[in-house]
């Protein structure tokens, strides 16, 4: 049971790290397009988008995280990663633009790092 348990964070921490990945993709992208080609901005800016993802990354972090703590008695790996999903919570709460996009990006890369961390810990 527990190496089950081990496999599924283990594979819950990776999709988390591509999950962090693809929302730094679709920031960058967004600025990219948007400001530079005015492209996309209906899709890119959907809120539906921002809060879909940030629930992923709740759920995701959440599980894999919570168990890192208990199966490698680290819980840094947990206040980076809660620290991350803040910022990214915030960045809802800010409209569209410079400063969404800056807390979404430091949120996604500090929550990307957690995850990384976590797998590292075993």
């Amino acid at each position: 049971m527990r190496d089950a348990i081990n496999l599924i964070r283990g594979r819950l921490d990776r999709f988390g790290v591509l999950l962090s990945g693809l929302c730094l993709l679709h920031c960058l992208a967004g600025l990219l397009l948007v400001a530079g080609l005015g492209l996309g901005g209906q899709f890119l800016f959907a809120p539906v988008i921002h809060r879909i993802g940030l629930a992923l990354a709740i759920g995701v972090g959440a599980i894999t995280l919570g168990i890192g703590v208990v199966r490698h008695r680290d819980p840094r790996p947990l206040q980076i990663g809660a620290a991350g999903l803040a910022l990214m919570a915030a960045a809802l709460f800010v409209g569209h633009g410079t400063e969404e996009a800056v807390l979404t990006m430091a949120g996604v890369s500090l929550l990307a790092w957690a995850h990384w961390r976590n797998l590292r810990l075993g």
